[in-house]
């Protein structure tokens, strides 16, 4: 049994090789070799007036490998003095976050790892945008505009320049030294020329791949700045207007995060950032938990990856087209490829702390 943290997963993790394992699990989806449950949330009313406590869990195999994700955080919703509305959490107190992936053997059942989730969230979000550019967008893509600067922005950014001849990226983020930073960072990094601008149109202007990686609760990308051959990755969940939708031409979706569970007071879709949700507190603190509307054309069902590398769908098939790439779904299936790969990279290399397998077996039947 390893315990892997997040310097190990770094140091043996390349971004290409995560993005070969990502979709070969994906591929498994139809066949039955690769399987994902979709994550659910536990929502109670915790210390803070403007908060709740949250559980989240999700759920992979592939390659022999099972893959359990859990996150327990302190969420908030501000808003802010210029007008925008966020996502803000935490665990025990701001900047310190708690998040663990857990291995087992298909095998055997034996348990394999304990890791951080940090890093390998970050890689996993990063990949999905990899995989969708391939698919997607246009070959000669070379100018990316992001929105936002933060960690998953960079592994965004580095997943479109190992799939596309990316040259230029313009970015923004609403805090002028966060985006200035992350264009000195990010240029030297990936040997690209990467520029702080002062607005979000600026930045999605001209650009070949739109990408967007906030945790605004409010759209920050207009429909009509959506331009002809435009591919878009849109990792913030409500980044993108309503409107946007009819602008697109053509989705992909990489899975399919609902449950058809009928809703209660107890049990509610799409409250705040959770898609499927176990709710607890009075009428009173419920009202903290914002409703967030996610619409969709109703008369389309978008293909799924599976679909598209089947041959089953088209993907992109002009010049033209906007595209987008919906990296909701398979949320398990990610950290299983991706763990798998950290996990036997770190045994292989003697990394990671060897922890007494005792400890998580016993000899009563449970």
């Amino acid at each position: 049994m390893l315990l892997i943290d997040n310097e190990v997963v770094a140091a043996v993790l390349s971004m290409k090789d995560c993005i070969v394992a990502q979709e070969r699990a994906f591929a498994g989806v139809r066949s039955g070799a690769s399987v994902s449950r979709p994550r659910i949330d536990t929502l109670f009313p915790c210390g803070t007036e403007d908060g709740y406590f949250r559980f989240g869990s999700i759920e992979g195999t592939t390659d022999q490998v099972h893959a359990v994700r859990l996150k327990s955080d302190i969420i908030t919703w501000p808003r802010n003095l210029d007008g925008s509305w966020s996502r803000k959490k935490h665990s025990t107190r701001p900047g310190v976050y708690c998040g663990l992936v857990l291995l087992f053997s298909t095998e055997n059942g034996e348990p394999l790892a304990i890791l951080n989730d940090g890093v390998l969230q970050h890689i996993r979000v990063g990949v999905a945008a990899g995989i969708g550019a391939r698919l997607l967008a246009r070959a000669e893509s070379r100018r990316v505009g992001m929105i936002g600067s933060g960690g998953m922005a960079r592994t965004v950014l580095e997943a479109l320049v190992a799939m596309r001849p990316i040259e230029e990226v313009r970015v923004f983020s609403r805090d002028p030294e966060n985006r200035a930073r992350f264009a000195r960072e990010i240029s030297q990094k990936l040997g690209v020329s990467v520029s702080a601008v002062d607005s979000v149109r600026e930045a999605v202007s001209g650009a070949d791949i739109l990408a967007t990686v906030t945790d605004s609760m409010l759209p920050v990308v207009e429909a009509e700045w959506l331009e002809p051959g435009m591919h878009v990755v849109a990792i913030g969940p409500l980044d993108l207007t309503p409107e946007c939708e009819t602008r697109i031409d053509i989705v992909v979706r990489q899975g399919d995060e609902s449950l058809e569970i009928p809703e209660t007071d107890r049990f509610r879709q799409n409250l705040g950032h959770s898609r499927n949700a176990f709710i607890g507190g009075s009428p009173e603190e419920r009202k903290r938990l914002p409703e967030v509307a996610r619409k969709s054309r109703p008369e389309i069902s978008w293909p799924l990856y599976t679909d598209v590398i089947a041959g089953h769908a088209p993907g992109r098939t002009s010049p033209a087209q906007i595209t987008q790439y919906r990296p909701v779904g398979n949320w398990g299936l990610q950290f299983a490829a991706c763990g798998a790969l950290a996990y036997r990279a770190a045994k292989a290399r003697g990394l990671g702390r060897e922890l007494p397998a005792e400890w998580f077996v016993q000899g009563i039947r449970n």
